[in-house]
C-alpha cells in the first residue's frame, strides 16, 4: 500500500500558523476534531504530550512525528502539516522543523502504526521531498508530492521498521580506553566491530570488558573466600591503553539483514541471549543495528 494512500486531505495543511511543536500539534488535532468531533481532543492531546516527554519525537532533517497509541481513537489518523517559515525546536540536527505528522492510533494496531512511522522516516531520509512539500500550495498537492515518491508500507513489520542506520562501532585495533569511552558517550551497552569497509567481524561489549578484568571469575565465584592477589580492575586500568578491541571481543556474531521480520529477529535475541543485533548487507556490511529495547519500547510500549 502506498504512504500517500493513507493521507486524507481534510488532515493535510500546506502552511501551519503555529509557531512551536506544541501548537502545531494542537493545530493538526484541531484537523483532526474537525472531521471527527466524537475524539476525546483534551484526552488524545494529553497522550500526545505524554509521549512527548517520555522521548523527543523530532526526527531530524526538518520533521516532527509526535504520536501516541491510545484507544481514544478507534482507527488510525495521520494529519501532516507544513510549516512554510519553520518552527524552532529541540531537534537532533539543530534545524528548524517544517514537517509535523500527527500519528494517532488505537492499541491493537501496532504493526500498521510502526510500519507509517517507518514510512514517514523514509520520506525524511530523501533530502529532496522538504524542498517539494514546502513549496505545495494545498493538502492535495502536499499528498501529491509523498505519492510520487512511491513509498509504501509493507505487510509485515521487518527489521528495517525499528533499526538504528546511526551506529556507533570500533575497529579491532581501537583500545579498551577507547571503547569504555564509547560506551559512556553514546550510552550503549555494546557495539559492533567493523572493519576498514566496514564489514562486521565482531561485537564487544560491557561483558567482554569486565570480563578482561576477570578471567577467571568462575573460580572466583566457587571459592568467595580467595581474595585476587592483585585488584583487577586497577590492573585493567593500567593496560587500557594497550589492550585491543581484538584482544577480548567475541568473534561469534548473530546478524540479520533489513527485511528479516521483527519476530524473527527477537525470537533470535530471546534464543541466543543477546541485546544487539547488527543489520547487514549481502557482502557483510554493517548498515545498522536492531536493538533488544527497541521492541520493547517501540512495538510493546509504543
Amino acid at each position: 500500500m502506498r504512504l500517500a494512500a493513507l493521507l486524507d486531505p481534510a488532515l493535510v495543511s500546506a502552511d501551519l500558523k503555529a509557531d512551536s511543536k506544541a501548537r502545531a500539534i494542537s493545530e493538526l488535532m484541531d484537523l483532526v476534531i474537525g472531521k471527527y468531533p466524537t475524539i476525546d481532543r483534551a484526552g488524545v492531546l494529553s497522550s500526545v504530550a505524554e509521549r512527548e516527554e517520555i522521548e523527543n519525537t523530532s526526527f531530524g532533517r526538518s520533521y516532527a512525528f509526535p504520536h501516541a497509541r491510545t484507544d481514544l481513537v478507534k482507527e488510525m489518523h495521520v494529519a501532516v502539516g507544513v510549516s512554510r517559515r519553520g518552527i524552532q525546536a529541540p531537534t537532533p540536527d539543530g534545524k528548524l522543523l517544517h514537517v509535523i505528522c500527527l500519528l494517532l492510533t488505537p492499541r491493537n494496531i501496532a504493526q500498521l502504526y510502526l510500519q507509517t512511522l517507518s514510512g514517514l522516516a523514509a520520506l525524511a531520509r530523501e533530502e529532496q521531498n522538504l524542498p517539494r512539500l514546502i513549496a505545495a500550495k494545498s493538502a492535495e498537492e502536499v499528498i501529491r508530492v509523498i505519492w510520487e515518491t512511491g513509498l509504501t508500507i509493507r505487510k509485515h513489520l521487518t527489521v528495517r521498521d525499528l533499526m538504528h542506520r546511526q551506529v556507533v562501532t570500533v575497529s579491532p585495533d581501537d583500545t579498551l580506553k577507547e571503547v569504555a569511552n564509547k560506551l559512556y558517550r553514546y550510552k550503549v551497552s555494546g557495539m559492533p566491530v567493523i572493519d576498514s569497509d566496514s564489514h562486521v567481524v565482531g561485537v564487544i561489549s560491557e561483558v567482554h570488558l569486565i570480563r578482561a578484568a576477570l578471567p577467571n571469575f568462575e573460580s572466583l565465584i566457587q571459592n568467595l573466600a580467595l581474595s585476587p592477589d592483585v585488584e583487577p580492575f586497577d590492573d585493567l586500568l593500567r593496560h587500557e591503553d594497550e589492550i585491543k578491541v581484538k584482544d577480548i571481543m567475541t568473534t561469534r556474531v548473530f546478524t540479520t539483514t533489513e527485511d528479516t521480520p521483527i519476530v524473527e529477529a527477537a525470537a533470535q535475541m530471546l534464543f541466543r541471549n543477546i541485546r544487539r543485533i547488527p543489520v547487514v548487507e549481502n557482502d557483510n556490511k554493517l548498515v545498522g543495528i536492531i536493538l533488544r529495547r527497541d521492541i520493547v519500547s517501540k512495538v510493546i510500549r509504543g
